[in-house]
C-alpha cells in the first residue's frame, strides 16, 4: 500500500506520510493474547488459498509499503506475515481474530470513511475485497514460513550518537598556550588566537577608542553615547578606564532593555494572539518589564529558567515568580478553530518547540509525527516533554482571554483585602440589577407572540430584548429599566478594582493532568501508547520522580521538576546554550551560529573548548551575566578592528576564527532608539503598559478596520524607547520591521540582517524620519550659531568621532547649495541635512 493525502488538512490521522499504522484506532490489546502456545495450524487448503489467492492481491495492492522490503516499511506495519499483522503497526493490531469483521484491517480496505482508505490510490475491486475478508475470517492462514515476526522498528539512539558533543557534560578545558602571550590578556584570547597561530593568521590592531566606546554603548545598553561621554573616555589615559566604562553600562538601567529585548526574541514575544482577530493578550507587558527587570539585577541565569518554566509552583506570594509563567501565554492562539483538540496539541507544540529550542537549544518539535531524522531524539521524547506541560490549561476555552486560565492577582496580599470586599459588594449589586432587569423583561415578554417568547427563551433572548422588548417600554417602566441598565453598564466597566494588579501567567492548571499519548504521525484523533513526564533518552538519565501535589498547590509539580533539570549545572545543554547566545550577541555570530539548535541539523562549533570553558566559568560564578559580560568584552578579541586584512580574508572570509572584529549593522529598536536620541526627543521613561507609536495611515489602510487596537499614544509615551512598542502580530512599527525585527510568531535566535531598498526609502521618504529630521534640526540650530557649528555637531551626535575640518567644509557647501539652486530657507536645508546624516552608514552601522 502507499501512503494516504488527504484534501483536508485537519483529517490527517497519521497518513500523511505513510499508513495510519493500521492499528491506531484498534483496541488495546496484545497481539500474545492470539498466540498463546503452539503455532497455529492451517490446512493445506488454507495454506494454498493464500498462496493462490490472497498473496497476489496482497502483492498487487499492499506489499510495497508493507513488507516487500522490511527496511522500508511504512507505519511500522508489515503484511508480509502472520505475526505482522497481528501486531499491526504504530498502535496496535490491525486484526481481531475474537471479532474479524471489526478488525481496522477490514474497514479499511472496506473504505469506511475518509480516515480509513486503503490503497490509497483506489479501492481494491470487490473480488479482491472479498478475498482479503475471508482470509481475517479464517483467522490468516500463512505457510510457517510466513509466521514471521513483528517489524522491530530502529533505535535512532545508537553508541555513537551517544558520543556527540552537545550530550557530554560540561568540562572546563585546560587554557591553551599561545606564542603570543602578551595579546593573550584572558583565557578567551588563548582560545581564539590558538586557532588563529594553528592556521598562521594574527589578529588586527585594536580598534580606536571612540569606536570602541560605541560599540560597548550600543552593546550594553543600544544606545549612542553622547560625544561628551565619547570625549570622556578618548581622553581618559588610566589603565581601568574601559573596565570603568564596562562598570557603568553594566550598572545602567538601561541595559536591560537591551539585554531583555534580546531574550524576547527568543521566546517569540507578542501581545496578540494572531490569526484573523489578532486579539490583545492582557498584562502581556508585565511580562517584558519582569525580562528586564531580572537583566538589570543581574538575576542568576538557573533561577530565571526555573521561574519562567515553574513559577506559578513557588511557594509563598512571589508575584515576579507568577508574571515570569506569561512565556507559556505568549504564542499564537487561534480562538476558532476548525478543529479544538488538534489547536490544543498545536499549542503544547508551541512550548515544545520554545522551551527545547530556547533553553537547550534542541529541535524537540521535529520529533512530533516521527522520530528526528538528524538527532537521537525518538518521538516518544517529544510526549515525554509534552507530558510535562499537560497540566497547563489551553489559552482559553472561549475567546475571554481575561478568563482565569489566563490571568492571576498578584496584588499584594495587605492590599487585595482592601477591594475584595469592595468587589463581592459589586458582585452581588450586579446579580440583583439582572434580576430586577429580567423580571421586567418578563412581565413583557408575556404579551409578545409565542414565537418571541419560545425565542426568549434561548440564545435568541438578547436579540428579543433589543428589538422587542426595550422599544416598547413606556413611562416609569422604561425609566426604572433605563436607570438599572445604566447602572449595570457602569458597574461591568468597571473590569478591575482600584489598585487590584493582574498578570498574565499560567493559572487554574490541573493537578491530575490528563494521560499523555503518542500520538500516532502527530494527530491526537490516533492516539498510541502512554507516556509519562521524561528526558531525552540518549542522556540515559532515570525517570523523574514526580511528588505529589501539595496541599492547596493548583499544579501537578511537572513543571518543578522540569525546570530543576534544566537549571541544573549537570545538564548538558543550558549553560552551553545561554553563554552561546551572549557571544552572539556580542560579535554577530555564535561560537555555534544556529543558536537554537545544537544538533546535528545545526552549524558547527567553531571554537568547542572555548564554549565550555565559558560555560563552566558561567555556572562557577553563580550563573550571574554581567561577570560574563565584563569577562567577554575585557577581552583582546572584544576590542579588535573591524579592518580587514587582506591575507586574513583570503584564509578565512567568514572571519570564523575571529581575526577582526566583525562590522554589524543596528537593530531596527537601536536604529529608532538612536534617532529619537539625536533629535532630542527620546523619552527614557522606564517600565508599564505598552505604547502606540504613530503609525502612517497607509500602513493602517491594510487592516480591515485601519487603526484597530492601534489608539496612538500622545508623543511623549510614543517617543519610549521601542522595546516598550505594543507588539501586535499583524500591525507592527515600519521601521522596525524595515530593518528586521523577527515574526513573534515563533522563537527568533538571530536576527537576519537584510539590506534592501525599503530601508533606504523609509529613512529617506518616511514620516517618522522627516519628523525627527525636523526635531534634529531644531536641536542644532539651539546647540550651534552658525552652518559648521551644526555641521560639526551633527556628525558628532550621530558618530561619535570629530569631523575633519574638509568633511565640515563639504557638509556646509552641500546646505547652501539646497538654499541657493532649491530655494530652501535655512531651517529647510538644514532639515534636509540632518536627513541625510539619519541616512548615512556610518549612523546605522557599528565598527
Amino acid at each position: 500500500m502507499t501512503p494516504i493525502r488527504f484534501p483536508h488538512v485537519l483529517a490527517l490521522v497519521a497518513l500523511a506520510a505513510g499508513v495510519v499504522a493500521l492499528g491506531a484506532l484498534a483496541p488495546n490489546r496484545s497481539p500474545a493474547a492470539d498466540e498463546k502456545g503452539d503455532p497455529p495450524k492451517f490446512t493445506a487448503a488454507q495454506v494454498t488459498f493464500y498462496e493462490k489467492e490472497v498473496l497476489p492481491v496482497l502483492q498487487q495492492h499492499c506489499l510495497k509499503c508493507h513488507g516487500a522490503d522490511p527496511e522500508k516499511i511504512k507505519g511500522e506495519f508489515n503484511l508480509a506475515t502472520r505475526k505482522g499483522v497481528l501486531t499491526g503497526g504504530e498502535s496496535g493490531p490491525a486484526v481481531d481474530l475474537a471479532k474479524p469483521a471489526e478488525s481496522l484491517f477490514v474497514k479499511m480496505i472496506h473504505y469506511k470513511d475518509d480516515q480509513h482508505r486503503m490503497p490509497p490510490k483506489g479501492k481494491m475491486p470487490d473480488k479482491d475485497i472479498a478475498t482479503l475478508e475471508k482470509w481475517v475470517k479464517d483467522g490468516l492462514p500463512v505457510p510457517a514460513d510466513r509466521l514471521g515476526a513483528e517489524v522491530v522498528k530502529k533505535s535512532v539512539i545508537t553508541e555513537e550518537s551517544k558520543k556527540y558533543w552537545a550530550y557530554q557534560p560540561v568540562k572546563r578545558p585546560a587554557v591553551p598556550n599561545v606564542k603570543d602571550g602578551a595579546w593573550a590578556k584572558t583565557p578567551i584570547d588563548a582560545f581564539v588566537l590558538a586557532k588563529l597561530e594553528a592556521k598562521g593568521l594574527k589578529p588586527v590592531k585594536p580598534a580606536e577608542r571612540a569606536a570602541l566606546i560605541r560599540r560597548a554603548y550600543y552593546d550594553l545598553t543600544g544606545l549612542p553615547p553622547t560625544p561628551e561621554e565619547v570625549d570622556a573616555f578618548v581622553n581618559d589615559k588610566s589603565a581601568d578606564a574601559y573596565e570603568k566604562l564596562i562598570d557603568k553600562l553594566l550598572a545602567s538601567p538601561h541595559y536591560g532593555e537591551k539585554w531583555g529585548r534580546h531574550w524576547l526574541d527568543v521566546v517569540r514575544f507578542a501581545e496578540t494572539n494572531g490569526y484573523e482577530r489578532d486579539g490583545p493578550k492582557p498584562y502581556a507587558w508585565r511580562y517584558r518589564d519582569y525580562v528586564i527587570k531580572s537583566f538589570n539585577d543581574d538575576k542568576p541565569y538557573d533561577q530565571f529558567v526555573k521561574e519562567q518554566l515553574a513559577g506559578d509552583e513557588i511557594p509563598g506570594y512571589n508575584p515576579d515568580a507568577v508574571v515570569a509563567t506569561g512565556f507559556y501565554r505568549l504564542g499564537i492562539w487561534d480562538d476558532e478553530p476548525a478543529d479544538p483538540l488538534q489547536a490544543v496539541f498545536d499549542g503544547y507544540d508551541d512550548l515544545v518547540a520554545t522551551a527545547g529550542q530556547a533553553f537547550l537549544g534542541t529541535t524537540f518539535n521535529c520529533a512530533r509525527c516521527h522520530d528526528h531524522k538528524a538527532d537521537p531524539i525518538p518521538q516518544t521524547d517529544y510526549y515525554k516533554f509534552v507530558a510535562f506541560f499537560r497540566d497547563i490549561k489551553p489559552y482559553s476555552e472561549n475567546r475571554d482571554v481575561r478568563s482565569a486560565f489566563n490571568l492571576t492577582d498578584i496584588t499584594p496580599p495587605d492590599q487585595r483585602q482592601k477591594y475584595e470586599e469592595d468587589l463581592k459588594k459589586r458582585e452581588a449589586r450586579v446579580a440583583a440589577i439582572r434580576k430586577a432587569m429580567e423580571a421586567i423583561e418578563d412581565e413583557f415578554i408575556k404579551t409578545l407572540p409565542a414565537e418571541d417568547q419560545r425565542a426568549s427563551e434561548g440564545l435568541d433572548r438578547p436579540t428579543v430584548i433589543a428589538t422587542k422588548v426595550i422599544p416598547a417600554l413606556k413611562g416609569k417602566v422604561k425609566e426604572d429599566y433605563t436607570a438599572l441598565r445604566s447602572e449595570r453598564i457602569g458597574l461591568e466597566r468597571r473590569t478591575s478594582p482600584a489598585g487590584q494588579q493582574l498578570a498574565l501567567s499560567v493559572n487554574n492548571c490541573d493537578r491530575k493532568p490528563p494521560v499523555t499519548h503518542l500520538l500516532v504521525r502527530g494527530s491526537p484523533h490516533a492516539p498510541g501508547k502512554e507516556v509519562q513526564p521524561g528526558f531525552p533518552e540518549v542522556l540515559g538519565l532515570p525517570e523523574p520522580t514526580i511528588p505529589a501535589p501539595r496541599a492547596g498547590m493548583k499544579s501537578s509539580g511537572r513543571r518543578t521538576v522540569l525546570a530543576d533539570w534544566i537549571a541544573n549545572k549537570d545538564n548538558p545543554f543550558t549553560a552551553r546554550v545561554f553563554v552561546n547566545r551572549v557571544w552572539q550577541y556580542h560579535f554577530g555570530r555564535g561560537i555555534v551560529p544556529s543558536a537554537n539548535d545544537f544538533g546535528k541539523l545545526g552549524e558547527v562549533s567553531t571554537h568547542p573548548e572555548l564554549l565550555d570553558w565559558l560555560s563552566a566559568e558561567f555556572m562557577a560564578g553563580n550563573w550571574k551575566l554581567k561577570s560574563l559580560h565584563k569577562l567577554i568584552m575585557t577581552s583582546s578579541a572584544y576590542q579588535l578592528s573591524a579592518t580587514a586584512d587582506a591575507d586574513n580574508l583570503k584564509a578565512d572570509p567568514s572571519n570564523a576564527l575571529l581575526w577582526r572584529f566583525n562590522m554589524r549593522r543596528l537593530s531596527g529598536e537601536e536604529v529608532r532608539d538612536s534617532i529619537l536620541t539625536v533629535s532630542g526627543s527620546l523619552n527614557l521613561k522606564q517600565y508599564g503598559p505598552s505604547t502606540y507609536p504613530k503609525i502612517p495611515k497607509e500602513v493602517l489602510a491594510g487592516q480591515s478596520v485601519p487603526g484597530q487596537g492601534w489608539p496612538t499614544s500622545a508623543p511623549a509615551e510614543a517617543n519610549r524607547r521601542s522595546v516598550y512598542a505594543h507588539i501586535k502580530r499583524s500591525l507592527r512599527v515600519p521601521v522596525l520591521v524595515g530593518f528586521d525585527q523577527p515574526d513573534p510568531d515563533s522563537s527568533c535566535p538571530v536576527r537576519y540582517v537584510t539590506t534592501v531598498p525599503t530601508q533606504s526609502l523609509g529613512l529617506l521618504n518616511g514620516e517618522f524620519a522627516n519628523e525627527q529630521a525636523e526635531l534634529f534640526a531644531k536641536r542644532l540650530q539651539k546647540d550651534a550659531a552658525d552652518a559648521p557649528a551644526q555641521v560639526a555637531r551633527a556628525i558628532r551626535l550621530t558618530t561619535g568621532r570629530v569631523p575633519t575640518p574638509d568633511e565640515i567644509k563639504t557638509d556646509v557647501a552641500f546646505i547652501q547649495n539646497l538654499k541657493d539652486k532649491h530655494k530652501l530657507d535655512d531651517f529647510k536645508a538644514l532639515t534636509q541635512y540632518c536627513l541625510l546624516c539619519l541616512n548615512a552608514n556610518e549612523f546605522v552601522y557599528l565598527d
